[in-house]
């Protein structure tokens, strides 16, 4: 695979990830792919109206990945692709109908799409010689939010364990800094999620009988302001267990216990 250049531009945007900002990029020179416009900015303006941007995708259809994506596919006359299946959801999170769709394997201008879902149902990555626009599957420090509904920690999994068998050169993250060290980053994330995992089972187990009594086993720190995301991260590795068959799950009452 061909070196292809990865321009990344941070752009501030209303988001719960802690840089507040989504990583926007530009894939390419003479065909280019503009990639999770989150909002528009005076530098990603000349960037666009320069480079003219031919396509314009997202990872996912996160409300901080797509808030710019009708205003450059117009302005640059841009074919709008979405992810096969996902072309309902993407029209409702952007506002734009897709010109095309597309599915893991297939070359959107200058990049080769990768299945990438588990931080979202519809996620994936853009493949570049020089490594992959990855969206919130990594980020350099800390973890990634894999929340119920939309998240599926199991599909998650599986997804940072491929990544790692691929060995890209770096992974291009939604948010935060380039990561230069792949398979070491998503080690470690597997890592984190499994070491999570243990204590929501352990959890259990012990006697926790809903998600509030599990998050309060399971999360020593201070949940301030992000208590949500954690729930919905519980919730997520409750229903990976109830599928593996280790924990009973009620999801209308909020109830689980150990087989």
């Amino acid at each position: 695979m061909h070196d292809t250049h990865v321009d990344r531009f941070s752009v501030p945007v209303d988001t719960r990830a802690p840089t507040g900002a989504t990583n926007a990029y530009v894939v390419g020179t003479e065909e280019t792919l503009l990639v999770d416009p989150a909002a528009r900015t005076d530098t990603l303006d000349t960037v666009v109206r320069e480079k003219v941007a031919d396509h314009v995708a997202v990872t996912h259809t996160h409300p901080d990945h797509v808030g710019a994506v009708a205003d450059y596919a117009a302005e640059a006359d841009a074919t709008v692709w979405a992810r096969c299946g996902y072309a309902d959801r993407f029209a409702a999170a952007t506002g734009v109908d897709p010109d095309r769709t597309f599915v893991p394997g297939d070359r959107v201008g200058p990049a080769t799409v990768v299945d990438l879902p588990g931080h979202a149902p519809d996620g994936v990555g853009f493949e570049t010689g020089n490594g992959v626009v990855c969206g919130d599957v990594a980020v350099a420090e800390g973890s990634v939010v894999v929340g119920a509904p939309d998240g599926d920690m199991r599909a998650y999994l599986t997804t940072l364990r491929r990544l790692h068998a691929r060995d890209p050169p770096a992974l291009f993250p939604g948010h935060g800094p380039r990561i230069d060290d792949p398979r070491a980053t998503c080690a470690r994330l597997i890592a984190h999620r499994l070491a999570r995992e243990r204590e929501v089972r352990t959890a259990i187990e012990d006697g926790a009988g809903d998600v509030d009594a599990v998050l309060s086993a399971a999360y020593e720190k201070d949940l301030a302001g992000v208590e949500d995301l954690a729930r919905a991260t519980v919730v997520a590795h409750v229903e990976k267990l109830a599928r593996a068959g280790v924990v009973r799950w009620d999801d209308g009452t909020g109830r689980v216990a150990p087989r």
